[in-house]
């Protein structure tokens, strides 16, 4: 398939490929989602240990690429970007970093994926929704109830009618009809045989998705660096226009100055015939000693000036645009320079196996062109924060309160994210995470606050439905660490145990993300 046949996925297709992945990543833990900006992302999926002799790792590739949307397992090594991850990307990864995927499925028989997580943050279930409907493609996070938390491509501000994909609102497919796919060929008659040296691998637990990686991936490749180099000719050629300006004018400033031995002759005739110049004169007649026929010169003068005086102007004159002359050699040559790089690079971009990156950053480093601008988009990306062992809230009264993910972030929050002089808290009769509640150097815990964080305490345990709780409350000084003893075990040497009545209405506060 070459780059001008590049296309994304029928429904039929994304059915097809639907039923071959369900069995491979069904069940699996997401371990990791790598960013590909702008609309690309690859989620990790490994299976417990217990399931296999070694822990089994599979990528599942999904891209939201106008060009060609489309969905694979991964089976090449998979290089990580240096640009920084934007805010639906991190949100993704902080949501679902854990959780295990319970279905894959297709969405009506339309060109949409849906990945069902449970398990995820909060324990909540999430939903991650690729519309892989053309150039409108998308990805949407659904959370409870689908409703939609995140979208990667937001609707457009200036929209007439309301957005289709609305924050807190619950998700709706595109508008229109599946298109019918009837009498389709088939993904693998369509995409013909694998490229050159894939037969081997073609015959794998993921035909099909081997696949779309191969034919469709080298399809975009070719698209991605046709475009590259169309938007490189596109650069090159502005300043191409530019630089051919700019030799034109120092061409022509060059002229300009080539009259200055004129100008010296100007004043040296002037200067032998000063007895006829008057203060008022705005021009004199002289006699020319530079003419062999011995013609008069006529010299403009300043009728303000005395006769010494426009003297002295005219060789002035001559000084500037000789100096003026020298100058614009230099700058006329310099751009006649460039001018042949500007060449030589558009020359070059117009060869299909050209590189676009290799041949800008040719460029660059030859002074022919500044490093492209980059979207707003990207310069409001802001690189993303390291992962914190815990999960943030903030009380009542507007205290943080710290919750660890697992039992060995437990102890990172514990013993490396709070202060001795910080509260702990943890449900005195069962496993569950340690809450943190953070206090200024010898402050004391509001009691709205503290009410809070054992809240947190026990829902993040598995008394979550229970009525009532016991929940342990030291400083932090008073919690220690056995030696030896497994991830998240703890002794106590003070504190209280605090008798919680649960208050459904204070924990839904906590729990509401629009007052996080």
């Amino acid at each position: 398939m070459s780059a001008g046949r590049a296309s994304g996925l029928s429904a039929l297709e994304v059915g097809a490929l639907v039923a071959e992945l369900a069995p491979l990543v069904v069940g699996a833990h997401m371990a990791e989602l790598v960013a590909l900006p702008p609309r690309d992302l690859v989620l990790y999926f490994k299976f417990d240990a217990s399931s296999d002799a070694r822990t089994l790792v599979r990528k599942l590739h999904l891209s939201a690429d106008g060009d060609c949307p489309r969905l694979y397992l991964q089976s090449a090594r998979q290089e990580r970007p240096d640009a920084p991850a934007g805010p639906f990307f991190r949100r993704c990864a902080e949501e679902l970093a854990g959780a295990r995927l319970r279905r894959i499925s297709q969405a009506g028989r339309d060109r949409i994926v849906l990945l069902e997580f449970e398990e995820a943050i909060r324990g909540e279930r999430r939903t991650l929704v690729a519309e892989l409907v053309g150039r409108h493609s998308n990805f949407v996070l659904l959370g409870p109830a689908d409703k939609v938390l995140d979208v990667l491509v937001p609707p457009p501000g200036a929209a007439k009618s309301a957005p289709r994909l609305q924050l807190g609102a619950p998700w709706t497919p595109p508008p229109g009809s599946p298109r019918e796919s009837a009498g389709e060929p088939g993904l693998a008659a369509r995409l013909g045989p694998p490229p050159e040296g894939g037969e081997a691998r073609a015959d794998c637990a993921a035909p099909l998705s081997f696949l779309v990686q191969e034919v469709l991936g080298r399809a975009v490749a070719e698209l991605a660096s046709a475009r590259a180099r169309r938007d490189l000719m596109e650069r090159v050629a502005r300043k191409l226009e530019r630089c051919e300006s700019l030799v034109r004018g120092l061409e022509q400033r060059l002229a300009a100055s080539s009259n200055a031995d004129s100008v010296r002759e100007d004043g040296e005739a002037l200067k032998a015939s000063m007895h006829l110049v008057q203060r008022g004169m705005d021009a004199v007649n002289v006699p020319d000693p530079f003419s062999p026929e011995s013609r008069e010169r006529r010299i403009e003068l300043d009728p303000r000036r005395s006769a010494r005086e426009n003297v002295e102007l005219v060789f002035e004159r001559y000084k500037k645009l000789v100096r003026a002359r020298e100058t614009v050699e230099r700058e006329l040559e310099l751009a006649r320079e460039k001018l042949a790089g500007l060449r030589a690079i558009a020359a070059a971009c117009e060869d299909a196996a050209g590189d676009a990156a290799a041949l800008e950053e040719r460029a660059i480093a030859q002074g022919l062109l500044e490093r492209a601008q980059v979207t707003v988009e990207e310069r409001e990306r802001k690189a993303p924060e390291p992962r914190k062992p815990y999960k943030l809230f903030r009380g009542k009264n507007g205290a943080e309160i710290r919750v660890g993910r697992n039992a060995s972030d437990n102890d990172d929050l514990t013993f490396h994210h709070s202060k001795g002089g910080d509260l702990w808290l943890h449900t005195a009769d069962s496993s569950g995470s340690h809450v943190i509640l953070v206090l200024d150097k010898g402050a004391e815990p509001d009691s709205e606050d503290l009410l809070d964080a054992a809240h947190l305490a026990a829902h993040f345990s598995p008394l979550r439905d229970a009525t009532r709780v016991n929940v342990h409350v030291a400083r932090r000084k008073e919690v220690h660490k056995p030696r030896g003893a497994k991830p998240g075990l703890v002794t106590l040497s003070g504190g209280k145990v605090l008798a919680l009545r649960m208050q459904p209405e204070r924990l839904r506060r906590l729990l509401d993300p629009a007052r996080a």
